[in-house]
């Protein structure tokens, strides 16, 4: 992957440049919304990470001119502090195509530009599908058919990592990091409770059952699978 990081703070985009390198992607770094312009309108990136609090131009604005005037549909995930759910609105309004709030988990931010960069251009709905389960990712609401689900913030951070790898498997260490970072609990009762309690809001009495736990591994959600 090719990655462009519009990012002020220099010890936050340095950490996330070089675990990207890490995973073997090449980075471009720009410090403020002109520079950040300027390299988007001579270059190709796969995804860029924009953060929302950058100088000369802000990272709302720089995203509506990306996508309105620029006409370039390359996705951007927007990294920001701002966490409720009206500033993930305007963000997705601007032209966003995902959004992680900070303090985030490396591992979490490269899972998710990894899922837009093989979305590829021009993601589109921002809607995420898995048989008849379905995020909205502007709105952050979870249906099964017409049945709206209830979950908890954690809950909703494993769907959506479930829903965008699906049917692969995704490994217990890698939910356990996406939730607590590097500072995993020692049993892993926690996550059972976690999985058990999405389980029970995904998979109700006469539904196929699309979360499914592959024992020993990790967990996957995928239709019309009789494991």
């Amino acid at each position: 992957m090719n990655v462009l990081i519009i990012e002020d703070h220099a010890d936050l985009a340095a950490n996330i440049g070089e675990y990207l390198e890490a995973q073997g992607h090449t980075i471009d770094f720009a410090a403020d919304g002109l520079t950040g312009l300027h390299l988007i309108s001579c270059n190709r990136y796969d995804t860029i990470v924009l953060d929302l609090s950058i100088p000369g131009i802000d990272g709302l604005q720089l995203s509506q001119r990306i996508r309105r005037d620029g006409a370039i549909d390359t996705p951007i995930l927007m990294l920001t502090a701002r966490d409720t759910l009206e500033d993930k609105l305007s963000g997705f309004a601007a032209g966003a195509d995902d959004y992680v709030t900070k303090p985030f988990a490396l591992a979490e931010l490269h899972m998710r530009l990894q899922s837009l960069a093989r979305r590829g251009p021009g993601v589109g709905s921002n809607r995420l599908r898995v048989g008849d389960l379905t995020l909205d990712l502007r709105t952050l609401q979870a249906r099964r058919g017409t049945r709206s689900l209830s979950l908890t913030p954690t809950g909703l951070r494993i769907l959506e990592c479930l829903m965008r790898d699906s049917p692969a498997v995704i490994r217990r260490e890698t939910v356990e990091q996406l939730i607590w970072g590097d500072d995993r609990p020692e049993s892993d009762a926690a996550l059972r409770s976690h999985i058990h309690q999405l389980r029970q809001a995904v998979d109700q009495a006469g539904e196929n059952k699309l979360l499914k736990t592959v024992h020993g591994i990790g967990y996957r959600l995928v239709q019309d699978d009789p494991g």
